[in-house]
């Protein structure tokens, strides 16, 4: 089967305080299914968001550049595109949910405006079928008296109504692919499991592909059919879902699943178990060594780790791991 979206050797690089590139996403692979849902996790600084911007192409001018890599929508490359030929895939073929929906809507217009613009932007219909479509997109989202709500600004919806909004807007031209970042972020967890049930009830229905980047385990458990790690720019595991929790091969990934709080844990004389950390922090993207990032922090690395960069093995779709030390636990 083909793939809706194919990533291959992407390479996203900054430009540093002395004028030097450096990557902040590193020869990163991944392929998507239409209907299905691919989870994104790692650590804040990972490089999951800017993996989801490059694939958008929405970078800082001057200070960014895709400096390798192709990322194919449907069998056409992205990176061949003008930013106007861009500007006409965006939203259409390839939508985003922004982590923040507070500072994704435009707080001067309604809300009901800001999904039309979608909708007339890309399909080229009337403002009446363009008010007709956003109240229906309303309503499928679940905003109820979605009449009244659309003649709302932001400020007047609870978070959830403003998440849903965004969803709205990105799901108005029935996009083959949607990457959500972090779509859950401080909504109540109620509110979470109905924002959730709801991309993956439209997945079904549009049959788009879904890149759901989240640092809630729970969450990527519950609602992908895969999983893939980022560290440092990088990717060092994928894995399909049963396959990844049922036990994780790089020490990041295990300490990762090992850091979740688990209310049941408890030691031989009955007290509580205490929670697992991960000991410092992911290094900043300009100050990588030649090395395996993780290598500072990983507490099974040796010499060769701090000198030599484990390659990605394994073959798709199949487990898939970057560590001299795959399988080991800690």
């Amino acid at each position: 089967m083909t793939p809706v979206l194919q990533v291959e050797g992407l390479r996203t690089e900054f430009r540093g305080p002395k004028r030097n590139w450096f990557p902040v996403v590193n020869e990163v692979d991944l392929t998507l299914q239409a209907g299905e849902t691919l989870a994104v996790v790692g650590e804040s600084g990972c490089g999951k968001s800017m993996l989801a911007h490059s694939m958008l192409q929405l970078l800082p001018p001057r200070i960014a550049r895709i400096s390798a890599g192709s990322i194919r929508l449907g069998g056409q490359d992205l990176l061949t595109l003008s930013e106007p030929q861009m500007r006409r895939v965006r939203g259409k073929e390839i939508s985003m949910v922004f982590q923040e929906p507070m500072t994704s809507l435009n707080p001067l217009m309604k809300v009901g405006r800001q999904i039309e613009e979608s909708v007339r932007v890309h399909e080229g219909c009337s403002e009446a079928e363009a008010r007709a479509r956003a109240i229906e997109l309303m309503e499928m989202v679940g905003i109820p008296e979605a009449r009244i709500r659309a003649d709302q600004f932001p400020f007047q919806l609870s978070g959830g109504m403003r998440q849903r909004i965004v969803i709205a807007i990105a799901l108005a031209c029935r996009p083959k692919v949607l990457i959500a970042d972090e779509p859950t972020t401080a909504l109540d967890v109620t509110i979470q499991a109905q924002v959730l049930e709801l991309i993956d009830r439209l997945k079904t229905e549009i049959g788009m592909g879904v890149i759901l980047i989240t640092h809630d385990l729970g969450v990527v458990a519950e609602w992908s059919q895969r999983v893939m790690v980022m560290y440092a720019g990088r990717k060092v595991e994928e894995a399909d879902t049963e396959t990844f929790f049922s036990g994780p091969r790089h020490p990041y990934a295990q300490a990762l699943l090992a850091s979740v709080p688990r209310p049941d844990a408890v030691l031989l004389d009955g007290t509580p178990e205490p929670l697992s950390e991960i000991s410092g922090t992911v290094p900043p993207m300009d100050q990588l060594g030649p090395g395996c990032a993780f290598a500072p922090r990983c507490p099974q690395a040796t010499g060769h780790c701090h000198s030599s960069r484990p390659p990605l093995t394994g073959t798709a779709p199949g487990p898939r791991v970057a560590c001299f030390h795959a399988g080991v636990l800690r």
